[in-house]
């Protein structure tokens, strides 16, 4: 690809990023700590996502789900550089969502002598994260099969961690497998946990609370510690594409 349509590509995915109802995304992440997104990726993008899954050079490692006890499936973290597609939603996607993360932190630790601050940018939030030992890229390919699984999980990599983070499914609900739901599970003290199954259009997406969320109630606000999964393929494969903003040790 040369560089005039690499900048193409970009600016075309940028504008789709911009166009989205962002107050809407923030208002459903505070009501249920998630918030579905539309169509963002083009069919040539899911494609070429999808096509980088057999190219070990372009990751860092991969893990087998199974041997972990993690589910059944695996993934693959993306190594340094990052693809283009993927560079530009995280960096995109990171700024629309850091004065959430910031209202967040000021509501789950109003009397901290030491305030939480997410940078406007990501490439300054990186910055903190290389400074505290935490180098390593963290978006990533899901691939699963039929009878595959994520478990309830939260991905924390190291002492910083981003509140938010996203996923785009890059296969066809019902065309290429069936099941395959994103799984999101909030527990509230002294409550029993709920659970939300989200079916996600192929280049659409879903942003949701990393680790915790804030709920305001009649004392102020509360945490809601949150973890997410996939529930089983039933047939076919499914893929996706995991937007972390914080790296990893």
């Amino acid at each position: 690809m040369t560089p005039g349509a690499a900048s193409a590509v970009a600016t075309e995915l940028v504008d789709r990023i911009r166009a989205v109802d962002w107050s809407a995304a923030e208002a459903s992440l505070d009501a249920q700590g998630f918030a579905a997104l539309p169509v963002v990726l083009a069919a040539d993008e899911v494609a070429d996502l999808a096509s980088l899954y057999k190219d070990d050079g372009r990751f860092r490692s991969r893990i087998d789900m199974e041997r972990f006890r993690f589910g059944v499936g695996e993934y693959k973290y993306f190594a340094s550089p990052l693809p283009e597609i993927v560079h530009t939603l995280r960096t995109e996607l990171y700024s629309r969502l850091a004065p959430t993360a910031n209202r967040w932190m000021a509501l789950l630790n109003p009397r901290s002598a030491k305030s939480v601050d997410y940078p406007p940018t990501l490439d300054a939030f990186l910055e903190q994260c290389h400074k505290a030992g935490q180098r390593r890229p963290t978006p990533l390919l899901l691939s699963y099969r039929a009878g595959g699984y994520n478990c309830l999980h939260q991905d924390i990599y190291g002492e910083l961690a981003f509140p938010l983070q996203v996923v785009f499914v890059l296969s066809r609900l019902a065309i290429d497998y069936a099941g395959g739901e994103l799984l999101l599970v909030e527990q509230r003290p002294r409550a029993q946990s709920r659970g939300h199954a989200v079916a996600v259009e192929q280049g659409a997406g879903v942003v949701f609370a990393t680790r915790e969320r804030p709920v305001v109630g009649t004392r102020g606000a509360y945490r809601v510690v949150m973890r997410h999964g996939v529930s089983t393929i039933i047939s076919g494969a499914r893929m996706s594409l995991g937007i972390i903003f914080h790296d990893a040790k």
